[in-house]
């Protein structure tokens, strides 16, 4: 993987929240380069944590809300323009909280038919796909 000696790598934890209804939490960027496009809501691995801490942090700082993290879905790869990403996606539900918008212009629960309605980022297409794939053969959860 040499593209990676010669662009910046981040490392970011990505929560694919679910309710009961196989509905999906989106959240759409208020701010920098990919303004406006959608994504699923979390953030950068500090040092000295694991994907699974940071994505509980992240949403409690981004969302105001306690999740619980359940299974690695997917781990993406993908380089933008000015840097190659590393995306751990898990499959996460609510634990506590009301997903209140801190950071995020704007947000939306999508049912599996809806998940192409919103222009999401780049990187985060390879998890839609999966999702896809997972809905018309299952559904995320048995509550």
């Amino acid at each position: 993987m040499e593209h990676l000696n010669n662009m910046k790598h981040i490392t970011v934890s990505a929560a694919v929240i679910h309710d009961s209804q196989n509905r999906i939490f989106a959240t759409q960027r208020g701010a920098g380069d990919w303004k406006d496009w959608w994504e699923f809501p979390g953030g950068k691995i500090e040092p000295g944590e694991t994907p699974e801490e940071a994505l509980r942090r992240e949403i409690r700082e981004e969302l105001d809300t306690r999740i619980t993290v359940g299974e690695l879905l997917h781990t993406i790869e993908w380089d933008y323009p000015k840097f190659h990403l590393t995306m751990h996606c898990f499959l996460c539900t609510v634990e506590s909280g009301s997903l209140t918008l801190l950071e995020h212009e704007a947000a939306r629960w999508l049912a599996p038919d809806e998940l192409d309605s919103v222009q999401w980022l780049p990187a985060d297409w390879e998890v839609i796909e999966i999702l896809k794939k997972f809905f018309s053969h299952n559904k995320l959860s048995d509550n």
